[in-house]
């Protein structure tokens, strides 16, 4: 037992991410006493602390998303209309992208999309049913019956422990930390073609290791001047000359290979000649001064989430012992970290993105007539939230995810798989829908991008149920896909809709006083509880939007 009694909730939700904030919402409309803990001081995840403009299928306008998710996208757009001195055409514009970057329809800054989420679960605060917890990071789990009782946390403000005890939890942390803490059956890494028989796993075991590569984002500005410039990071040596197998020169560089192709391309800067895929600066733009009345005040800035500096040279999930007893692992204190080893990692990874930065402003070949590298960029932690332009926490592609009672795999929502469709198979049991390409960056074993079609999916319930625990569901990126289709389900969107779904099962459960398993006899009910909540379950014919 836990040497302390702590406080008590009817549904614990573990991680502030994208996940776990929708998740929250449903919780609280639905009636429940919630606690939401959260690692760094801001709620988000993907969205924010990570800092990363949402990846969105080409219908999101229209269709395709949660009715919370399109609220949080329209109040983005308001905080811009009320808050700042848009243009005229900007003004004008419907479908207002303040970045006017092209991952997205809604490039923003991170720190607006903590206001709106702030304003968003401001009321269930309030008026009472919601608890969040921020600094608190899980240490350890108590677990008697294949039941959760409690999770045991460490304060990263104070050291000290506090934990808290309720009936259904939700791990909605980035790595999928629960599972391993409670013994909760789960994977990591890719999986055999002999078990999956998809069309892109590895031929062979399984290799829990070759896991995709993670980024330690930052914001960059360009200024008028050369006052930005940073000192030569501890391992630029390293990352200067550092070259994968696949790779056509230095990662350090702007020549990539097109991972089906074989084709080496350029990714310049700025610009774009033809033939390019795309140039980098625009590419995720959070910030761009025509947008605004007073552009002067303005200076373009853009989220570095670069093929340059994806961090694949190691894996960070089970690599250090859990934490037991009273014991707090050095670098526990690191996001995203719960050892030395994972910690070690990590900083090679700001490390990278460091390096990267030094490069451009030193070193980096133009893509113009002017000479010299670009000694005008620089950091951007009015943007961030932090004292250097860094993230708050690195963005992480892949979690550890839970043997589940149904585990998505390629054929299911591959384009190549189901010719005669404009849509991926359909689940009886669906609680939501997403879109996005299988797209894995390079991972831990050294293999290129996977990059490839993929059909409009749904989410199916069984994939959010344990084969064993009876009050641990998933909420993030953390449900039963495969290596593979990991790569399509850890959008922004769908993992968004994943917490709310999450939470709606959560609250059948409690209200039937049955285990998570039990919700395989509740679809219909689970579906007209999420439709009434505005959750979309199927995709229309997309040939008529």
């Amino acid at each position: 037992m836990f040497p302390m009694p702590g406080a008590k909730c009817e549904i614990l939700i573990v991680g502030g991410g994208t996940g776990g904030a929708a998740a929250a919402m449903m919780a609280c409309d639905l009636g429940h006493r919630v606690i939401l803990t959260e690692e760094t001081d801001w709620l988000g995840g993907q969205l924010t602390s990570q800092i990363v403009p949402p990846d969105e299928h080409p219908w999101i306008e229209q269709f395709g998303c949660t009715f919370r998710y399109r609220t949080y996208r329209n109040l983005v757009r308001k905080y811009y209309r009320e808050h700042r001195r848009l243009s005229a055409a900007a003004k004008k514009d419907l479908f207002l992208n303040p970045g006017l970057g092209w991952v997205s329809r809604l490039c923003h800054e991170p720190k607006v999309g903590v206001e709106v989420l702030d304003q968003m679960l401001r009321p269930y605060v309030q008026c009472g049913p919601l608890q969040i917890r921020y600094r608190l990071k899980p240490h350890s789990a108590l677990v008697n019956d294949d039941r959760v009782e409690a999770v045991r946390f460490v304060n990263l403000e104070t050291g000290s422990f506090e934990s808290i005890e309720f009936d259904f939890v939700l791990d909605a942390t980035e790595l999928g930390d629960l599972l391993a803490m409670t013994g909760t059956e789960y994977v990591s890494g890719a999986e055999s073609k002999a078990v999956t028989h998809e069309p892109n796993a590895i031929d062979g075991p399984a290799e829990p290791d070759n896991v995709q590569g993670l980024t330690w984002c930052f914001a960059l500005g360009s200024g008028d001047d050369e006052s930005g410039l940073i000192e030569k990071p501890e391992q630029y040596e390293k990352w200067r000359t550092w070259k994968p197998d696949f790779w056509p020169g230095p990662l350090l560089g702007f020549k990539v290979l097109h991972a089906h192709t074989g084709v080496e391309k350029e990714l310049p800067l700025y610009g774009r000649k033809p033939g390019d895929w795309y140039a980098l600066f625009p590419y995720r733009q959070i910030v761009e001064p025509s947008r605004f009345e007073n552009s002067k005040d303005y200076a373009p800035a853009t989220i570095v989430n670069w093929p340059q500096n994806d961090y694949f040279e190691a894996n960070i999930i089970d690599v250090d012992p859990l934490p037991s007893g009273d014991s707090v692992p050095s670098g526990f204190d690191i996001p995203g970290a719960i050892g030395p080893v994972s910690a070690a990692r990590l900083n090679d990874s700001r490390q990278l993105s460091l390096s990267l930065l030094y490069w451009l402003q030193r070193e980096a070949p133009r893509h113009d007539d002017r000479p010299g590298a670009y000694p005008n960029l620089r950091l951007r932690p009015d943007l961030t939230g932090t004292s250097d332009g860094f993230a708050k926490y690195p963005y992480i592609r892949e979690s550890r995810r839970i043997v589940a009672q149904h585990t998505v795999t390629e054929q299911e929502v591959a384009a190549y798989t189901n010719l005669d469709s404009d849509r991926a198979v359909s689940y009886e049991d669906s609680v939501g829908i997403g879109s996005y390409r299988i797209d894995l960056h390079p991972s831990t074993n050294g293999k290129n991008t996977i990059d490839t079609s993929t059909l409009p999916f749904e989410i199916p319930a069984r994939s959010l149920v344990p084969v064993r625990m009876k009050n641990l569901i998933p909420a993030c990126k953390n449900i039963g896909t495969t290596h593979i289709t990991n790569g399509c389900y850890r959008l922004h969107p769908v993992e968004w809709n994943i917490g709310e779904a999450a939470a709606a099962m959560a609250s059948l459960c409690l209200t039937s006083r049955s285990p998570v398993q039990s919700i395989t006899n509740q679809t219909d009910e689970l579906q007209s509880l999420l439709i009434s909540q505005g959750v979309e379950l199927r995709w229309p014919k997309l040939r008529a939007l």
